[in-house]
């Protein structure tokens, strides 16, 4: 996490609870903590999201984080390629870019698994530096939307800026981890807001390679309120230049300004619940 839960992010979390609650199931809290350049992972973050849940009467069955699991990643990239269902690409950004809005490949797209097993030890050797290479799984050029071609698996970062990995360069995308995690910890129902439906045809390509049968999924809206801004980069700016005086500053709506307003917990969970899972904001 980036900054504390707010509502938004509570909703699946309360959603996710109830149906394994419910059905028998486990409840899986993960970090996905593989974005070290933009999303600067808070510390101390993680606790603050186990007391929000703790506040609501969640208590999770497992707690993992995408950041220790960098090797198993590593493996499927490798599997991928022996596969040759992906490749390491070299190309300049948008030249490759142009080819693919024209629905063709990119040289790097038809060298040989050799080549591309060369490359991505390459990448995970940190021969390669950042903005140099990226692994890019093939999926249809035709298709579409333009986004699902060949979208990217993981990236080069020089100078991860991660309180927990300084020693890994090469960081899996949110869709492959996130997807590969699924698979592996048998889930089976993924509740997720609307944002993500994108995220969910792009990871069925990563499934359909493999041979995988991809989890249920339901995709929420977004919890809108007048005048109220749940963009975690404006709360962090807001916070650092002293608009908010901290994250249960009660303008803001994290889970602990809630708390600090006089909220209950059955209050909020009985407001997420009559919502349910429909895909209207």
């Amino acid at each position: 996490p980036s900054a504390p839960g707010h509502l938004g992010h509570i909703r699946p979390a309360v959603l996710s609870y109830s149906y394994a609650k419910k059905y028998g199931g486990r409840f899986i809290l993960r970090f996905d903590d593989t974005d070290p350049k933009l999303k600067k992972p808070l510390e101390g973050g993680e606790q603050l999201y186990l007391e929000d849940l703790a506040w609501l009467g969640i208590v999770p069955d497992q707690i993992t984080r995408s950041s220790d699991r960098f090797d198993l990643y590593y493996d499927y990239m490798r599997q991928l390629v022996e596969m040759g269902h992906a490749y390491v690409c070299t190309c300049d950004k948008e030249k490759w870019k142009a080819l693919i809005l024209k629905k063709k490949p990119c040289p790097c797209r038809e060298k040989g698994v050799d080549e591309q097993r060369s490359r991505l030890e390459k990448m995970l050797s940190h021969t390669f530096k950042q903005g140099e290479a990226v692994l890019r799984l093939k999926t249809s050029l035709t298709h579409e939307d333009p986004s699902q071609r060949d979208w990217p698996l993981a990236r080069i970062v020089d100078k991860p800026l991660h309180y927990r990995v300084k020693d890994k360069f090469v960081w899996p995308v949110y869709n492959f981890a996130s997807a590969i995690d699924d698979h592996l910890m048998g889930v089976t129902l993924i509740i997720r807001g609307q944002e993500h439906f994108q995220n969910m045809l792009k990871q069925k390509w990563l499934y359909d390679h493999f041979g995988w049968e991809y989890p249920h999924a339901f995709h929420h809206g977004r919890l809108l309120m007048k005048g109220v801004d749940l963009s975690k980069s404006k709360m962090i700016a807001g916070i650092e230049s002293g608009k908010y005086k901290g994250w249960d500053d009660p303008r803001l709506f994290t889970i602990k300004s809630l708390q600090r307003k006089g909220f209950t917990p059955d209050g909020i969970k009985s407001l997420i619940l009559d919502l349910g899972v429909k895909p209207s904001d």
